[in-house]
């Protein structure tokens, strides 16, 4: 695949940043038809919930009051499309960028940079969004919400209780799943329908710069070398990826 060819450059990084490479019985497993629609669907949710975990970020440590209900208005008709199967493909067509003004609060010491990352990364997941359920809608599968993997989860739960630690392990593991999803893209691209292949080699380019700006602000934020706690995390990612999992989904383990 030519195409993918050009971005080695671009996966380099990301497969040097990452503990593991996607174990082959994965992408053996993704690949078959018949796991098509798990994988749509679960992508589609994993792009809201990288927007949502985004937003979270901002309305928690950055923006203002009023701010906080623009973004919450931003993602009602994706919520209300994925959570209340409220709308539909026409409902969400051009709702990716937010119209109102986002703010930082007068006394966080990092907002604009990370309003700045973040709206973007928000802007490029919900647009994805709409781009999965569109390849959804060509292929006649009807949206059906499934409960999330284990994966998120499993990185989560190993956070820190205290700030700013609390914040720079959310950045670190935002960095890991970014990444990961990179990586997977390109694995499966290979074997893909052209429509679909096309679509995840162009999501590279921005799923790699989530990964770089996730990373870019842990590292400001935390003002010290972080990379025993990034390691901290890749080992546990790695281990998330390349052990048993009887629950396939984007993001899941070595099938069992």
């Amino acid at each position: 695949m030519i195409e993918l060819n050009q971005y080695q450059a671009l996966l380099a990084p990301i497969n040097e940043f990452l503990y593991c490479p996607t174990p082959q019985q994965w992408v053996t497993e993704a690949a078959k038809a018949e796991n098509l629609e798990v994988i749509l669907t679960d992508h589609l949710l994993c792009e809201l919930k990288a927007g949502q975990s985004a937003m979270y970020l901002i309305r928690k440590y950055a923006v203002d009051t009023s701010s906080t209900s623009n973004l919450l208005d931003w993602f009602k008709p994706y919520e209300d499309f994925a959570y209340r199967k409220v709308g539909n493909l026409q409902t969400l067509k051009g709702k990716s960028h937010i119209s109102k003004a986002i703010m930082a609060k007068s006394d966080s010491p990092y907002s604009q940079d990370l309003i700045d990352k973040m709206v973007l990364l928000i802007k490029e997941e919900l647009h994805h969004f709409y781009q999965v359920l569109e390849i959804m809608q060509t292929r006649d599968i009807a949206y059906e919400p499934i409960p999330a993997s284990r994966y998120a989860k499993g990185l989560i739960s190993h956070m820190t209780t205290h700030e700013p630690q609390t914040l720079i392990d959310k950045l670190i593991i935002g960095a890991y799943i970014e990444a990961r999803s990179c990586e997977r893209f390109a694995k499966l691209a290979p074997h893909m329908d052209e429509d679909i292949a096309k679509f995840y080699i162009s999501l590279l380019r921005s799923e790699a710069r989530h990964y770089q700006d996730y990373l870019a602000l842990a590292e400001d934020i935390a003002g010290h070398n972080i990379d025993e706690r990034i390691a901290y995390f890749g080992r546990l990612e790695a281990d998330l990826i390349s052990s048993p999992d009887s629950d396939f989904k984007f993001h899941s383990g070595i099938p069992a």
